[in-house]
C-alpha cells in the first residue's frame, strides 16, 4: 500500500498489485456507440454514472481497497489455518497415531479437531462478511459492468488497455442490490477524494 500515496489525480491500482493504472476518459469510451449504449444502459440499471470520470475513478479505488481488505482477512485466518492443519496431520501421521496411548490419541484428535474446526469456522465466517456484504456486492456489481463497457469500446476500437480496468470478471459475489443505501466509506489513506 506504500505506493498508494504517490498516485496522480487520474489514476488507481489495479488488482492488488503496485501497478497504477491511468483511468481511461469517458470521452474516450463513449466514441463507440456500444460502449455508449452499454454505459447509459448501465448507468439506469446499477444507479451509477458510468461516463463521470471522477466517480468511476473514485469506484475503482474503492474496488482497489475492497480487494485489498478481502485479501488481508483471508491471509491473516487462512495462512494460520493452514500452518495449524498442516502441523497437526503431521504430528498425527508421524508420531501420534504410533507413539502415543489411545488415550492420548483420542485428546490429541479432539483437541486438534477442535482448534482447526474453530480455525475454519472463523474462515468461512469472514469469507461470507466480506462476499456477502451487500455494499460491497454494489461495488464489484458496478466495477464488474465497467469493465463490460470499457472492453466492449476496446472491441469497437477506442484505445482502451488490454484487460483494463485489471479486475477480473467477478463470477461471484457481483449481484446488484437496488435496496442497499449507497456506500459513506471514504477512500483509503493517501488517494485523496475526487
Amino acid at each position: 500500500m506504500s505506493d498508494v500515496t504517490e498516485l496522480g489525480e487520474w489514476e488507481f491500482i489495479g488488482r492488488r498489485g503496485g501497478d497504477r493504472v491511468r483511468l481511461v476518459p469517458a470521452e474516450v469510451i463513449i466514441g463507440v456507440p456500444e460502449a455508449r449504449t452499454l454505459a447509459r444502459s448501465a448507468s439506469t440499471e446499477l444507479r451509477f454514472d458510468f461516463l463521470d470520470d471522477r466517480a468511476v475513478l473514485r469506484m475503482l479505488r474503492l474496488r482497489h481497497a475492497d480487494e485489498e481488505e478481502m485479501f488481508a482477512a483471508g491471509f491473516r485466518i487462512g495462512v494460520p489455518l493452514a500452518v495449524i492443519g498442516f502441523g497437526a496431520a503431521v504430528y498425527w501421521g508421524g508420531i501420534a497415531q504410533y507413539w502415543e496411548s489411545s488415550r492420548a490419541q483420542t485428546i490429541y484428535l479432539v483437541v486438534a479437531g477442535a482448534v482447526v474446526l474453530s480455525l475454519l469456522a472463523l474462515y468461512v465466517r469472514t469469507a461470507v462478511a466480506h462476499w456477502g456484504d451487500p455494499v460491497r456486492q454494489n461495488l464489484r456489481a458496478r466495477a464488474r459492468k465497467y469493465r463490460e463497457v470499457a472492453h466492449t469500446a476496446r472491441k469497437g476500437g477506442a484505445e482502451v488497455p488490454a484487460h483494463y480496468p485489471h479486475y477480473g470478471p467477478y463470477p461471484f459475489a457481483a449481484a446488484f442490490h437496488p435496496e442497499v443505501e449507497e456506500a459513506e466509506a471514504d477512500e483509503p489513506e493517501g488517494e485523496g477524494r475526487v
